[in-house]
């Protein structure tokens, strides 16, 4: 049986609990984007149920980050023919302004070298939330500090950003992030520079969110980390979606291993039944 045949058997409960919604998530169709002649996206299409994490994965440039900021509004889909929409909304269509009252984007290589401090930067996040003109209130700065002890990052409230480490940045987005209150998130490598504590704290921050109903899609290098805490999945190869669905369809041998050029056997977590990958290279 194909792995997409095994999805389309599969009933939509996700790994990690109870049936998301597509229809309620994120749902693109034929997003396609291009650049200096050379087609980086084709067609893709891709979901993202809510109350579930959806896992982007894909070799070094198969196109997952362009197709994050396509999907966050950053960049437009080449040929103005993408459909993004998110719960029944057309996302590119919103006001600027009210997209980001919706969507977060957690970017890989988000960066300042302004003299800001920590929470600062982190009220950033609340500019969506107030009038053109008024300062931050003190609901503003009790949203930021409750997103900085969210992300274990309390103590670096009054550092200014460009004295911190590359871990401790990637904490600090994903503060500004939570204190925008999205109903979606969209972060562009979440792990990337976090040591292994901190990559586990931040997958258990992306899980609680999705508890709570926020639609939640990380592009991940690392396929085990995947395979432990996604519930849903999408792989992309050459900027088109090879397959997706549920982990334990997705992450098996006769996909990953065309696709990485390697021999993936799968075994099962003995406490949590998910799966997990060793890889060898192919012969």
């Amino acid at each position: 049986m194909t792995a997409e045949a095994r999805t389309e058997a599969r009933a939509a409960t996700p790994a990690g609990g109870a049936p998301g919604s597509a229809a309620d998530g994120l749902d693109a169709a034929r997003v396609s984007w291009s650049a200096a002649g050379r087609l980086i996206l084709d067609g893709v299409d891709v979901t993202a149920p809510s109350g579930a994490v959806s896992g982007l994965l894909g070799p070094n440039g198969s196109g997952k980050s362009t197709l994050l900021r396509v999907l966050a509004g950053v960049q437009p889909p080449s040929g103005g023919e993408g459909r993004v929409v998110f719960a029944g909304t057309d996302l590119l269509a919103m006001p600027r302004r009210r997209r980001a009252r919706t969507l977060a984007f957690v970017e890989q290589e988000a960066s300042t070298d302004l003299p800001v401090t920590v929470l600062d930067a982190v009220l950033l996040g609340r500019i969506p939330h107030r009038s053109l003109l008024a300062g931050d209130s003190a609901d503003d700065r009790a949203a930021a500090r409750r997103a900085l002890d969210v992300v274990g990052a309390t103590h670096l409230a009054d550092r200014e950003v460009t004295t911190l480490s590359g871990g401790e940045r990637q904490r600090v987005h994903m503060a500004r992030a939570l204190a925008q209150e999205p109903a979606l998130i969209l972060l562009d490598e979440p792990t990337n520079h976090l040591d292994i504590a901190a990559q586990l704290d931040a997958l258990r921050i992306l899980r609680e969110l999705a508890e709570r109903g926020v639609t939640v899609l990380a592009a991940l290098h690392d396929l085990q980390l995947a395979a432990q805490h996604c519930d849903h999945v999408v792989l992309l190869s050459g900027g088109r979606v090879v397959a997706a669905g549920d982990v334990r369809d997705v992450l098996v041998p006769d996909v990953l291993d065309p696709v990485y050029g390697v021999r993936t056997e799968v075994l099962t977590h003995p406490r949590t039944g998910r799966p997990v990958l060793t890889f060898a290279p192919a012969d």
